[in-house]
């Protein structure tokens, strides 16, 4: 019975990012959902602006680590032609 050895680690980047904006976004989606339900307008507003501002983030952390995963595929790829 083989086992497999462990590779190598990839970077830790950006830790908080991805879940960090999650969790900013359901915040404002509960938000939302509290504040039509007690009709409360100024607090609605912020919930929404909340929401809108997490959803990108999200988005966009998530393509930095992809990007970053795809230049260390080259570099590596680089490395392993010299």
């Amino acid at each position: 019975m083989k086992f497999k050895t462990m590779g190598k680690t990839k970077k830790l980047r950006c830790p908080l990012g991805v879940p960090g904006g999650i969790i900013a976004a359901l915040i404002g989606i509960v938000g939302i959902v509290l504040n039509i339900v007690n009709f409360d307008t100024f607090n609605l507003l912020i919930s929404i602006a909340l929401l809108l501002l997490a959803l990108p983030f999200v988005r966009v952390t998530m393509m930095v680590h992809g990007a970053n995963d795809r230049l260390d595929a080259i570099e590596e790829q680089l490395k392993s032609n010299k």
